[in-house]
């Protein structure tokens, strides 16, 4: 989405009820009026499967619900479904048959998607959206990244930014008072970040301070995995080499990824108990004036800076930029909405319609917001919500999940942030877009990783894990990676890959 100044002088939108949104200019305002108007005739009977964030969802005589099939001349019936069991409702919905005319997938690369789409369960929407420029203006990410392995797009994204998710950030209030310089480089970090153990940057006189809070888990790399990627220089586990996908764990950077970490370790630059550590510990942490830096979204980074500020007005987390020239880009979607082949081909443009009016400002406000002066007050671009809204369910974590408008800068802003912290979010965010790298295996399909991939991840983690400790030497890790390269598993799931890839290329 490109928007003007105006529009990037007010706020951004975020998931928390209590957001704002950014007044966005706008080349999609008249086809916005004219998709917002209720159409005569009969309306469009829309069935949607969807999940909610809220404690409980929006019923169908919700008043904007009502005020939605006014303005869209359709009547809704929404099944809504916990995220907590949203994936098993999606198997057995699938599985049935019945099912709804816009049905949100949120995983749209499981088994079961997959083979329905071989299947021809769903409509190939690629020579339709031409005429639905408000969808359209969803980042070409989002389309890219839920075409299906024929190189088709089956979906319509529930778009997410790429740019501004999970990142290392820093007490930049450290780095001033210990005249050092935002670090560029893996290097510079482990400078950075012994400073920040042994030169008491709080200024409490104890040696009581942990350079960065991240930790792993038996899965993954989790909260080290964005300093694990800064030296393979790609978000994901496959890396483009030559043209053709390499897993990253038998690259040589995966072994200057481990050195650096034991060697942090070793020097408890990063926490001891590193393989148990939770997410909630380690906010603490930070929130406790312990932790130097941490991993997570830009905008997440005010949370820990604003509870400093209470005893401290000067505590400040900043977001990196990049490490060694890397940025991560993820895949902007968080799912798609699907439509199933048993809805006649008139319908479906209708559902395009109707969605495409939920990608216009005025869709979007209303199904995040609400009414005006009702479910929220405005001032100087800032949206408030009231106790109405609370009441009548009015959020993006209800019928926002289904209207959604895109916004690059969703991850800049967070509720209670001060300017001066947004605009420096907003600068980062496009630093981040020159440079970053996604993942170029998403969407990409191994049977055979589908059957043991789970079990040889976990394997290769248990491994990483060690030689971070110290309970594994890093010759263990040479003899182990040598053995990886000709595991028949890992073998057959990089063929498949690289299948997949190729295929996937040469559909388009």
């Amino acid at each position: 989405m490109v928007m003007n100044k105006k529009a990037i002088s007010v706020v951004a939108s975020t998931l928390l009820v209590s957001s704002v949104l950014a007044a966005c200019g706008s080349k999609e305002s008249a086809p916005a009026a004219s998709a917002g108007q209720a159409a005569s005739g009969k309306p469009t009977e829309i069935s949607i499967m969807t999940m909610y964030y809220t404690p409980e969802p929006p019923g169908p005589d919700n008043v904007i619900v009502k005020e939605i099939e006014k303005k869209t001349n359709t009547k809704l019936k929404i099944t809504w479904v916990s995220p907590n069991n949203y994936g098993d409702k999606i198997n057995v919905t699938l599985a049935s048959g019945d099912i709804p005319d816009l049905i949100l997938l949120d995983d749209p690369f499981s088994a079961q998607v997959r083979g329905m789409v071989a299947q021809g369960a769903f409509w190939e929407l690629t020579p339709m959206l031409k005429d639905y420029p408000n969808l359209m203006e969803y980042p070409k990410e989002s389309w890219e990244n839920t075409k299906q392995a024929d190189g088709k797009t089956y979906g319509i994204p529930r778009a997410r930014p790429t740019d501004g998710g999970g990142f290392p950030y820093l007490r930049k209030d450290w780095l001033d008072t210990l005249h050092l310089e935002i670090p560029k480089t893996t290097d510079e970090l482990y400078t950075v970040l012994k400073a920040f153990v042994e030169k008491d940057p709080d200024g409490n006189g104890k040696n009581d301070t942990i350079g960065y809070v991240g930790f792993v888990d038996q899965n993954g790399m989790s909260y080290m995995g964005q300093l694990q990627n800064s030296f393979t220089k790609v978000n994901g586990d496959w890396k483009l080499v030559d043209g053709k996908l390499v897993n990253v764990n038998v690259l040589p950077e995966m072994k200057d990824a481990l050195t650096w970490m034991n060697r942090a370790y070793q020097e408890k630059l990063i926490p001891e108990d590193i393989a148990v550590l939770k997410n909630t510990q380690a906010k603490d942490l930070l929130k406790a004036n312990r932790g130097g830096g941490f991993q997570d979204t830009a905008e997440a980074a005010w949370e820990p800076t604003e509870e400093l500020r209470k005893t401290n007005p000067k505590a400040d987390f900043i977001p990196l930029v990049s490490l060694n020239g890397y940025s991560n880009k993820d895949s902007g979607f968080f799912g798609m909405y699907a439509i199933p082949k048993s809805v006649p081909e008139a319908k479906v443009k209708q559902l395009l319609k109707f969605m495409d009016y939920g990608a216009t400002q005025e869709g979007y406000d209303l199904a995040s917001f609400g009414l005006k002066d009702v479910h929220y007050t405005e001032k100087d671009g800032i949206k408030t919500p009231t106790e109405q809204a609370k009441k009548d369910i009015v959020a993006q974590q209800a019928l926002g999940q289904i209207f959604l408008k895109y916004d690059k800068y969703l991850r800049a802003y967070r509720t209670g942030m001060p300017n001066d912290y947004l605009e420096r979010n907003r600068k980062i965010i496009d630093e981040k877009v020159k440079i970053s790298t996604g993942d170029p295996s998403l969407g990409l399909n191994s049977d055979t990783n589908q059957k043991v991939g789970t079990e040889l991840r976990k394997k290769i983690q248990d491994m990483k894990t060690k030689v971070i400790m110290g309970k594994e030497s890093l010759s263990a890790w040479d003899s182990y990676v040598a053995k990886l390269k000709t595991d028949p598993d890992m073998v057959k799931i990089t063929e498949e890959m690289n299948a997949a890839y190729q295929k996937r290329n040469s559909a388009k």
